[in-house]
């Protein structure tokens, strides 16, 4: 797997993680996961999809 490959994996994934977090926080219907918890992955998604977003314009440019 090269360094694109990588890096638009870890995008989608951290991408993911956000939306899920973020249904979970607006809609409360996953009682699974607690808020607090949801809340952390939501930053941690949110700054993942920020930081990969940027990796990958840089391996473009």
């Amino acid at each position: 797997m090269n360094n694109k490959n990588r890096i638009i994996f870890t995008l989608i994934c951290s991408f993911l993680i956000f939306a899920v977090s973020m249904f979970r926080i607006l809609t409360e219907s996953l009682s699974s996961i607690p808020l607090l918890a949801a809340y952390t992955l939501a930053i941690g998604g949110f700054f993942g999809v920020v930081a990969n977003g940027v990796l990958l314009k840089r391996l473009n440019s």
